[in-house]
């Protein structure tokens, strides 16, 4: 065991929100906005995640009957578990929004309190409410009494520096009814710069009150960060955002290394290319083809990371804006890339 606090840790645990089991250390596909989107969601269940969560989605822009909104809500069967989750910064609407997702049938709902955008702070939602924990409670515990769905939530250490005071608020989000909790190991203020500190997620999982799962969150980025963070702080599990992004193997490399201690060989550029073109046309049929196209730009440098004189091909795939040629130029890459692999 790595040295550090003590764990809770045990393989032969199952970690369960509710009734809902994932397993002994299930891997979270973080909620990512323009990102965890139906067409990602399932390369990412196809290769291990054990359960994801939606883009967040406004309470307000729910009770408008937003378009954008409402086709958030989209869920299949085969991406269960799954928990839809939502974000705002006023009562009313996100009782109401509470109810709207309850009739969408997810497995869970998840409340943002962690998502650090100014547009979304400037409103009191997600990192903003870090600012006023009496109304973040409240709030949590009005969502709780307006749904029959099991309630999670995530959320950061903290406003800033001077106000960690993450392991107070896990243990009152626990006593108005969440069944867990995913904790970003950053202040708003950090956003997503310098590292994530993991030592008060640790705190929380290891306070004797919370009997609640813990999920820790923030630059897990390879199999032997996940390992660390399971037998440094005996997290329940793990949620992976960034690292995900245009890699949906992460999920199965790193259950292979917990279990063997050994690395899967990592995707060939074929299967690269294929992943990648999958991904385009589920994106282009779930939001049409310009939107499709634009949104599916953020995933190219991942899918194609570490490939020799790369640079120009990956520039023509973030400026194209015709699908037939970004299909075009996918199915030309195991050809033209493959003497650049060996």
């Amino acid at each position: 065991m790595l040295s550090g606090l003590h764990c809770n840790f045990t393989a032969s645990k199952m970690v369960k929100i509710g009734d809902i089991e994932l397993g002994d250390f299930p891997l979270l596909l973080a909620p990512m906005e323009d990102v965890s989107d139906p067409p990602f969601r399932a390369l990412c269940k196809r290769h291990g995640a054990d359960m994801m969560y939606t883009e967040f989605i406004s309470s307000e822009g729910l009770i408008r009957d937003a378009a954008k909104s409402v086709q958030k809500l989209d869920i299949y069967e085969d991406e269960r578990p799954i928990g839809i989750q939502i974000f705002g910064g006023d009562e009313g609407p996100m009782r109401e929004s509470a109810r709207i997702v309850e009739q969408t049938n997810p497995d869970v709902l998840d409340i943002n309190f962690g998502c650090p955008v100014k547009k979304v702070v400037c409103k009191d939602a997600g990192a903003g409410i870090l600012r006023d924990i009496p109304k973040m409670v409240r709030l949590t515990k009005a969502i709780v009494e307006s749904t029959s769905l099991p309630v999670t939530v995530k959320t950061r250490l903290g406003w800033d520096d001077s106000s960690k005071h993450i392991v107070e608020v896990a243990e009152r989000l626990q006593d108005v009814g969440i069944k867990a909790l995913s904790i970003h190991g950053r202040t708003r203020v950090q956003m997503y710069k310098g590292v994530a500190d993991w030592t008060l997620i640790g705190e929380v999982k290891n306070n004797p009150r919370i009997q609640i799962p813990i999920f820790g969150n923030g630059d897990v980025d390879s199999p032997e960060k996940a390992l660390e963070m399971r037998e440094r702080y005996g997290v329940d599990g793990v949620m992976i955002g960034r690292a995900a992004i245009g890699y949906p193997w992460v999920f199965n490399e790193i259950k292979h290394f917990m279990k063997t201690g050994e690395h899967l060989a990592p995707p060939t550029l074929e299967q690269r290319a294929a992943v990648a073109k999958e991904h385009l046309e589920r994106s282009i049929k779930w939001k049409g083809d310009t939107l499709g196209v634009l949104e599916m730009r953020r995933h190219y440098a991942n899918y194609f990371k570490g490939i020799p004189h790369f640079k120009q091909t990956r520039m023509h795939l973030v400026t194209e804006m015709d699908p037939s040629v970004l299909f075009e130029i996918l199915d030309s890459i195991t050809d033209v890339y493959e003497d650049t692999m060996t």
